[in-house]
């Protein structure tokens, strides 16, 4: 599965194997013999089991290496019909190699490098503080430590939704003026001084930090949306596009490209009144949310939401990125410089 924002705090321990949505994932996709899907974020192999097992073929794709290394043993059971690549799912057509019956991407940070302390996503566990999915290029240390305020500022108050933004970034300048920030603990502790935590909080306060950070260093706003371009590309007529996300900025950009590509309102102002209108997609169903009894199973869930819709005959329209309405950071430091 994947996580949202609030895993930190979400209780129940490891949920590594514990795909969300499945059933109405599966619903959506109606995987069968024959059939050819692409699961976008591999993970733990969750989706692509259930959907093998439902007789269909699977192209799976993951940017973590250590994904890609504990899948080798679900080649080997499906062999033939699994085909595990390493690689970012924006580039998900490129992977397809024939157009598919299914896509399906649920994104986020995986359960399984949430529990890892070592790769510094939760500070549920100190470990570095790192964040990295693909375990390549600068991490949350190089941001924390070499960005200005400003651009702190935005990272978290416009990715982490933080409205202490602020406040948090001027704390960060002054204390590593002293020493730089090495571990998840540490940065969490800052910023729970930094900002206080009221008795019987269950959401930390350096959750939204953590999250803009994160969805910074893995530029996984920009990943998703060249990622639902990628896959209006990939698929056949009939076939379907399936994504659960965790959060509100991912959920409004899937929502907003269904809308625009199914002929509704959405598409980017900078556009001719004739072309903001597309057919690239069929009506996108309503939103499916976790039940409670899914969500007492396993608490990550409880942000999820599944959309899903319909490719039509319709070519693919070209990429404008305008429909997102993603957040400008517009930051001053093109790249992390060392504190100090």
């Amino acid at each position: 599965m994947m996580a949202g924002p609030g895993d930190e705090e979400a209780g129940g321990g490891p949920a590594r194997h514990i795909p969300v949505l499945l059933e109405p994932v599966l619903n959506a996709l109606q995987p069968s013999a024959g059939k050819r899907i692409l699961d976008g974020t591999f993970g733990a192999g969750g989706y692509t089991t259930a959907i093998l097992e439902r007789g269909a073929d699977v192209v799976a794709i993951d940017q973590d290496p250590d994904a890609i290394a504990a899948g080798k043993a679900l080649v080997e059971r499906f062999a033939g019909r699994l085909r595990l690549e390493h690689g970012r799912f924006s580039r998900l057509d490129e992977f397809a190699g024939a157009a598919l019956d299914g896509v399906v991407l649920d994104v986020g940070v995986s359960s399984m490098q949430l529990d890892q302390a070592e790769r510094g996503f939760s500070f549920r566990f100190e470990g570095p503080l790192d964040m990295r999915m693909g375990q390549v290029g600068p991490s949350a240390a190089d941001v924390v430590n070499g960005y200005k305020v400003q651009d702190l500022t935005r990272i978290f108050g416009l990715l982490g939704e933080e409205r202490h933004a602020g406040r948090i970034a001027r704390a960060i300048e002054k204390r590593r003026e002293q020493r730089a920030f090495e571990t998840t603990a540490d940065l969490a502790s800052l910023v729970e001084k930094t900002i206080g935590r009221k008795p019987g909080d269950k959401i930390h306060p350096a959750t939204r930090v953590f999250q803009g950070l994160r969805i910074f260093v893995n530029d996984e706003l920009g990943e998703l949306a060249r990622a639902l371009f990628a896959a209006e590309r990939a698929l056949k007529p009939g076939g379907v596009l399936a994504v659960v996300s965790f959060h509100s900025l991912e959920d409004r950009m899937v929502k907003r490209f269904m809308t625009a590509r199914s002929g509704g309102q959405g598409g980017s102002r900078h556009l001719p009144a004739q072309h903001e209108i597309a057919t690239q997609f069929e009506k996108p169903a309503k939103p499916v949310a976790p039940t409670e009894e899914e969500i007492s199973l396993n608490p990550r869930a409880r942000s999820a939401h599944l959309r899903h819709a319909v490719r039509t005959t319709a070519a693919a329209a070209e990429e404008d990125f305008g429909l997102f309405g993603m957040p400008a950071l517009g930051l001053t430091v093109p790249a992390a410089r060392k504190a100090g």
